[in-house]
C-alpha cells in the first residue's frame, strides 16, 4: 500500500479543541463491515442499543501521565518542550528517563530547570546527557535532580496534559486555553487504573465512556473486559516512509490482566474492540496464541504490530474508534477492519465514510466524535 492513499484533507475547523459535555452526547457514526450500504448517525449514549447481548466490549485501562514537559535553560533562559516517555535505569541509582526533547541547539550536558503550574522554573532540572535514537528522532536520555519524590509524583506536580500538537495548535488559533486543571479531567477515561499508568496519549475512544453507559451496557447483557496499552509517542506519527509496510513500527507495552480468561473468545461472540489501543492488544496476543499454541501467553508484550487492508483480524470483530489523523497506521487498521476480501476495498471504504463525516461536520481526532463499526 502506498502512504499516500491514506491520505485526505481536513478543514481545521474540523478538529475538536475540547470534548463533547457530556461525553456520551458526542455524535457516533455507524457503519458495519458485513453490509457495506449501511451508514447510520446516532449519538453516543445510543451505544448499547445497537449492540447484541453477549457482546464483549474491550477496553484499555492504561492512565495518562502528564507528561508534558515545559522548561528553561539555566544559564540562557532559552525555552524547552518536552514528552517524558518512560523511566532508564540511572548509573548509581540517579533517576533518568528517556524522553523527546525540543529546544534550540540541544547538545549533552545542557542543564533545564522544569516550570511549575505557574510558569515560574522549579527546583528540579533535567539535564541533557545522550540521544536515544532507539525511540526515534528527538528522544534523549535524561538525568532528574531535585525531584525528590519519584517520577509520577513529580509529573504530577510539573508535568502537564498531554495533548496532542493539533489540539495545541488550533487552541492557539482559536484563542482558547481551558486550563491544565480542564484537561487533566476530561483527557482521561472515567475508567482508567490507578495502578496502570504509564500512557502519554489517551486511549480516546474510551473518552466518550460514561458510568451510565457502562451501566446500561451490562444491563443489556453486553459483557465488558479490560486490558491494558501504554500509548507511547509514536502511536499518533505520520507515516513518512512512501510504502507502509517500510514504516518502521513503534513498540507498545500492553497485557491482558484478568481479560486472559475470556480469551480466544467463545465460538459466537462478538469481540468489540474499545478503540486501536485495545484491538492492537488483542491481535498482538492472538498472534502469540496462534505461533505458539502451546505455550503461556506472556503478562506483558511489547507490540510492533502493524494492521492493514489485507490483515487476517483473529480476535477482534468490531470497534469503537475515534475519527483519525490522515497518513497514519491508525487509518489503516480502520481500513483492514472494513475490508471484504472480493467484495469490498478497505481504503475506498474508509475514504467514503471519512467524506461522509466531513460533509456532516463531525469533530475529528483527540477529543472529537466516534465511530462504531460492527460486525
Amino acid at each position: 500500500m502506498r502512504t499516500d492513499e491514506l491520505d485526505f484533507e481536513l478543514p481545521s475547523e474540523l478538529i475538536a479543541t475540547r470534548p463533547a459535555e457530556p461525553r456520551d452526547s458526542s455524535r457516533l457514526l455507524v457503519v458495519q463491515r458485513s453490509d457495506p450500504d449501511r451508514l447510520e448517525h446516532r449519538v453516543f449514549r445510543d451505544l448499547p442499543e445497537l449492540l447484541s447481548p453477549s457482546d464483549l466490549l474491550v477496553f484499555n485501562r492504561s492512565r495518562v501521565v502528564p507528561a508534558r514537559l515545559l522548561g528553561v535553560r539555566e544559564d540562557t533562559g532559552s525555552k524547552l518542550e518536552g514528552l517524558y516517555l518512560h523511566d532508564a535505569e540511572g548509573e548509581g541509582g540517579g533517576v533518568e528517563w528517556v524522553a523527546m526533547i525540543k529546544t534550540k541547539r540541544a547538545k549533552p550536558g545542557k542543564r533545564y530547570a522544569l516550570l511549575d503550574q505557574s510558569g515560574q522554573p522549579s527546583e528540579t532540572t533535567i539535564e541533557l546527557l545522550q540521544r536515544d535514537d532507539a525511540e526515534g528522532p528527538g528522544a534523549w536520555r535524561v538525568r532528574v535532580e531535585g525531584s525528590g519524590d519519584g517520577s509520577f509524583e513529580t509529573l504530577q506536580r510539573l508535568g502537564r496534559t498531554p495533548l496532542p500538537p493539533y489540539i495545541l495548535a488550533q487552541r492557539k488559533a482559536r484563542d482558547d486555553d481551558p486550563g491544565e486543571g480542564y484537561d487533566r479531567a476530561h483527557y482521561q477515561t472515567t475508567f482508567a487504573s490507578q495502578t496502570e499508568a504509564g500512557s502519554v496519549a489517551a486511549p480516546t475512544a474510551g473518552l466518550h465512556f460514561t458510568r451510565g453507559v457502562i451501566d446500561q451496557l451490562h444491563a443489556r447483557g453486553i459483557d465488558t473486559t479490560e486490558v491494558t496499552l501504554h500509548v507511547g509517542a509514536g502511536t499518533f506519527k505520520p507515516v513518512e516512509t512512501e510504502m507502509l509496510a517500510d514504516h518502521p513500527m513503534h513498540h507498545e507495552w500492553c497485557g491482558l490482566g484478568d481479560a486472559g480468561e475470556q480469551f480466544p473468545p467463545e465460538p459466537g461472540q462478538r469481540v468489540i474492540a474499545v478503540g486501536t489501543t485495545s484491538a492492537r492488544t488483542l491481535e498482538s496476543y492472538a498472534q502469540l496464541a496462534s505461533e505458539h499454541p502451546d505455550s503461556v501467553l506472556p503478562d506483558r508484550y511489547s507490540t510492533d504490530i502493524l494492521i492493514a487492508p489485507g490483515y487476517s483480524w483473529k480476535w477482534v470483530h468490531g470497534m469503537v474508534t475515534n475519527f483519525h489523523l490522515p497518513r497514519s497506521t491508525l487509518l489503516a487498521m480502520i481500513a483492514g477492519l472494513l475490508e471484504v476480501p472480493g467484495e469490498v476495498h478497505g481504503l475506498d471504504r474508509v475514504h467514503a465514510i471519512y467524506r461522509e463525516a466531513i460533509a456532516q461536520r463531525y469533530r475529528f481526532y483527540s477529543y472529537g466524535d466516534a465511530m462504531l463499526i460492527l460486525p
